[in-house]
């Protein structure tokens, strides 16, 4: 992550280690039920055995603590009754809570608790962006499902953030502090006919985090009903030792549990079908099954010809996989499999399937923005989609695992994957954050992560930790060692990084003390370190790095040393999408004197706003210039905010100046505007109205970038870009009218009627012509009838603390938006939008 406020009195650097040599081959699975396999979509139940089903509906929650809600006696009707993922801190605050504020605020000031957001007793203040967290819990009540004689029922919990204590029938399973790995516990034992009752506590009291979490069941839950052969979660692993574009080996390791007391023999069939329906292979194999145990069986395949899976063609194949024993069937499952070979090495660099790759990455938090953490798996489809449109080909998932969901959508969209466990070991930046419980649980953590993690074609890189405090300590190294040793024990398909930085947090240590955290590394992991690309190839020539964080404004200068360099495989900038926390460190200001606004700007900043891609999804102008750095267009365009005389724009260390892809400035008739325009071109020509205003030649010093100051003028804009004197791009800026009307815009005109999935709608501010006007802020409000809700309503606003959960929100930038929600009824679900004297609009999106 980035660093704190020290850091910026620092030349923020980065780290590697000296890493393994040769080649490194990979290859995934990632585990679907049977039953959804055919689905495509993020939408698609997902499981990874037979037996496992969806437990998120019906569950009763309670906001606060509650004694004796662990009983199943305990009257829980007058709680409120919602469907998990579920996300507490980003709802409206109770208005209880308001009661405390009285005395703290008068009458004409502005709120200090609006929405979600509360300035008084919010514990971790900006770092959370303002949200609360607490106790909540939740209770289910379910039937007793069947379970046959040595069979066992599970509950599977995705995420739960934090510290979860999980009881049934009264009876305590467990506890389970780390909200981002998953857990299960044996029902079987406590199981009663009739109702049982499973009670959640979920406790997110303190300082537990460096930017927003969410609180409660944000992930899916599964209940997994099993026979007495069976195979267990996690219980199967993909590999392909030897691929070619001829022939490939897949070898498929299923565990098999027997529950019985007695040895039992099995037969384990494989089969692997085509995108078409076509088997591409077959096996079968008979084990024997010891008593009470997990027995390992090998199935190995080889496919000729084989489609191999790639970011441009994500291809996967479907693995069936059934059990039988005692002639019966026993169990089953299915996967997607992503036959692909991954090598890493200083000489040649990454290399998929043969093809030299460089990560054009960025690092994403697990946050949905107006929809919290909860895992939405159309949300979290929907990110990996945007970023996909824009250019990336990798995810950092900073700083710990993300969902499932999100890692089925990598697979199926053809993105890559580092996979990061942890954001702190034994020594904690928050009181109360995993270093209280790293010491009895990382293994199990790691595990966790790992065994769910290795099938997915995507991931190619397991991260164990992000600027960890005694990262170069005697300790920390030895910590280090045994992390990435479990790695490798657990999947010695991928190798091991971690991102290291600068000894920002060790004033009397430099750059070469932090060389010991290298050697527990393969690749070594970079924040910020760009100056020591050069002199670490020197002295380390054998090491692999990569850029784990980055600033946007030093994009153009990473990715030409990343081009030019072929140890270092690619760049993540910090970050791809805005998110929720870490409130305004990508901010811009304006001020007579020096820059007094810090790492993190105060209240009412809520996101971090230092994305490519804004808050709602919408393209930031950083981004249009990432798009000339990666060859992706030809020229772009942005005219800066006008500074007033005598004051000066200052630019945080993970922002962008204040730039308007427009040229609607009224009341600034003969203003001197800051044009810029981003071009690989080596000339570029500026027109207004006709006439040429400007011309540059460039050359490597400017960085891709032409400037112009240019007295307004309302009309036409246009930028030219050349190439040795040919026209090579062509970007036109005109002056939009008043506003007129408000459009509508959904992302998909028809989804699945169910409530995984989601159609996010652009409410926009227009002209008479249509065209969006850039700066209108406008209060809209949104009715909906139809077989859906409003999930969420939000603006790319970094300052705007209002509920996500109102149907009203003002624009930002001409732009705001609604999140549509089936209900699970068939049918369709249209959406009004109405703001004062605009002509409203509404939309329709259909369910099939």
């Amino acid at each position: 992550m980035k660093q704190n406020a020290n850091s910026q009195t620092s030349e923020l650097q980065l780290t590697r280690r000296e890493a393994v040599q040769g080649i490194v081959t990979l290859a995934a699975s990632s585990l679907l039920a049977s039953d959804a396999f055919s689905q495509t979509r993020a939408g698609a139940s997902v499981a990874d055995s037979g037996g496992e089903q969806p437990f998120n509906d019906g569950w009763r929650f309670h906001r606060g603590d509650a004694a004796g809600a662990d009983a199943s006696s305990f009257d829980d009707s007058e709680w409120r009754t919602l469907d998990v993922p579920h996300d507490w801190s980003i709802e409206d605050l109770p208005d209880a809570a308001m009661q405390n504020h009285d005395s703290l605020w008068a009458e004409g000031t502005n709120p200090v608790r609006t929405g979600p957001f509360d300035l008084y007793t919010s514990e971790g203040q900006g770092a959370t962006g303002w949200t609360v967290g607490g106790v909540g819990w939740y209770r289910k009540t379910f039937q007793r499902p069947q379970v046959t004689a040595s069979g066992k029922a599970e509950v599977r919990f995705d995420g739960v953030y934090m510290n979860a204590d999980v009881w049934i029938n009264g009876a305590k399973l467990g506890n389970h502090p780390y909200g981002y790995t998953g857990f299960a516990f044996d029902l079987t034992p406590h199981l009663k006919e009739g109702p049982n009752t499973l009670a959640v506590r979920v406790d997110t009291t303190g300082r537990n985090s460096r930017w927003y979490s969410g609180s409660g069941i944000f992930r899916k839950v599964w209940l997994s009903v099993a026979g007495a052969v069976r195979i267990p979660q996690h219980g199967v692993y993909v590999t392909t030792p030897e691929v070619s574009k001829t022939a490939a080996t897949v070898k498929i390791e299923t565990t098999v549990e027997n529950g019985t007391a007695s040895a039992k023999s099995a037969i384990v069939k494989v089969r692997l079908v085509d995108a078409q329906g076509a088997v591409a292979g077959e096996a079968q194999t008979t084990a024997k099954l010891a008593p009470a145990g997990r027995t390992p069986v090998v199935s190995t395949l080889t496919v000729k010809n084989p489609h191999l899976w790639s970011t441009a063609d994500p291809h996967l194949y479907r693995a069936e996989i059934s059990i039988e024993s005692d002639r019966q069937p026993a169990d089953s499952a299915a996967m997607h499999i992503g036959v692909r070979k991954v090598e890493i090495d200083a000489q040649n660099g990454l290399r998929i399937n043969g093809e030299p790759t460089k990560l054009r990455g960025g690092c994403v938090h697990h946050d949905n923005g107006a929809l919290g953490s909860a895992c939405i798996p159309r949300a979290e489809e929907r990110r990996v989609e945007i970023l996909k449109a824009n250019g990336y080909n990798s995810i950092r998932t900073s700083h710990n695992p993300p969902s499932r969901e999100f890692l089925y959508a990598c697979d199926r969209l053809g993105m890559l994957v580092i996979d990061e466990a942890f954001d702190c070991w034994t020594v904690g930046k928050n009181p109360q954050d995993y270093s209280v419980y790293f010491k009895d649980w990382w293994q199990r953590d790691v595990e966790a992560m790992i065994l769910r993690d290795r099938n997915h074609p995507s991931v190619i890189l397991w991260s164990i930790g992000n600027e960890i405090p005694e990262r170069a300590d005697p300790a920390g190294v030895e910590i280090g060692k045994q992390l990435a040793g479990a790695a490798h024990k657990l999947d010695a398909t991928r190798p091991v990084t971690a991102a290291i930085c600068a000894p920002w947090d060790h004033p009397k240590q430099t750059w070469k003390d932090m060389q010991a955290a290298f050697t527990y590394l393969d690749i070594g992991g970079y924040n910020y370190q760009l100056s020591e690309y050069g002199p670490d190839h020197a002295a380390f020539p054998q090491r692999v790095m990569v850029g784990t964080e980055s600033f946007p404004m030093q994009v153009f200068q990473n990715w030409a040393a990343i081009e030019e360099s072929s140890w270092v495989i690619g760049d993540f900038v910090w970050t791809a999408i805005d998110y929720l926390g870490e409130s305004g460190i990508g901010h811009s200001s304006v001020s007579q004197g020096n820059d007094t606004s810090g790492f993190s700007p105060f209240y009412p900043w809520f996101n971090s706003y230092c994305g490519d891609i804004d808050l709602i999804g919408n393209k930031k102008p950083q981004s249009y210039f990432r798009d000339v750095v990666w060859n992706l267009s030809k020229i772009e365009m942005a005219v800066q905010r006008p500074v007033p005389a005598k004051y000066k724009e200052h630019v945080s260390l993970w922002g962008w100046s204040d730039e308007l892809r427009s040229w609607t400035w009224p009341g600034l008739d003969g203003a001197a505007l800051k044009v810029r325009v981003y071009t690989r071109g080596d000339e570029v020509r500026l027109f207004l109205n006709g006439k040429q205003v400007g011309q540059k030649q460039l050359t490597a010093k400017d960085a891709l970038k032409a400037e112009f100051d240019v007295p307004y003028s309302p009309g036409e804009l246009k930028a030219v870009a050349l190439q040795n004197g040919q026209e090579i791009g062509t970007l036109v800026f005109t002056t939009v009218g008043k506003p007129v009307r408000l459009v509508l815009t959904p992302d998909r005109a028809q989804m699945r009627a169910s409530s995984d999935d989601l159609s996010y709608v652009m409410a926009t501010v227009v002209d008479d012509q249509g065209r969006t006007v850039p700066d209108a802020t406008v209060p809209v409000r949104f009715t909906v009838s139809g077989s859906g809700v409003i999930a969420a309503v939000a603006s790319a606003n970094p300052k705007d603390v209002g509920s996500f959960r109102q149907p009203q929100k003002s624009t930002f930038h001409g732009v705001c938006s609604a999140i549509l929600r089936p209900t699970g009824e068939s049918g369709s679900i249209t959406l009004k939008a109405e703001a004062a004297d605009l002509e409203p609009a509404s939309v329709t999106v259909k369910l099939g």
